[in-house]
């Protein structure tokens, strides 16, 4: 029972695993060097369609097309900084799944350390006043505070039980 339940499991990854990628084989350069560096080029890449894959794994239209531009670009003889840069002149910093570091992008890139290390102050803040508010001594009361608190305690009935 548990040897089929493994052979089933091994039947589901291996038949899942070609859905993986969605590079077609009429898409695939002859030269391995160049098909490396497409391959690693649709990864950088979103999908327009999709938008939350890279190229690479998307079966839009769109991804095809921009798989196909992407060849045809190393093709030619551009470099990956090329390629990456006549894209972005084209769609937009969109297209990247990891935008550049640069004066649009400046939000994006700082805003989620600042919220970090904010959020990190005011834990830090809140722990040290809860710290603080633990030290602080109550008074004593005077011995003729005891005593009246005594008087007013033994003066009160016990509710009825019901």
């Amino acid at each position: 029972m548990r040897r089929h339940l493994g052979l089933a499991c091994l039947a589901l990854l291996l038949l899942g695993a070609p859905a993986a990628q969605a590079v077609q084989p009429d898409e695939i350069m002859a030269d391995s060097a160049k098909e490396s560096r497409a391959r690693g080029l649709s990864r950088e890449l979103r999908c327009m369609v999709c938008q939350n894959q890279s190229i690479d794994d998307s079966d839009a239209p769109l991804a095809r097309d921009l798989r196909l531009l992407v060849r045809e670009r190393l093709a030619a003889g551009d470099s990956d900084n090329q390629v990456l840069d006549f894209l972005v002149a084209r769609y937009g910093q969109f297209v990247l799944l990891k935008p550049r570091f640069e004066r649009q992008t400046l939000l994006l890139w700082l805003l989620p350390p600042v919220l970090l290390l904010g959020g990190g102050l005011v834990l830090w803040l809140q722990v040290r006043r809860r710290g603080q508010r633990g030290t602080e001594v109550t008074p004593k009361l005077t011995a003729e505070e005891e005593a009246r608190l005594a008087a007013l305690m033994s003066a009160e009935e016990p509710p009825p039980a019901s």
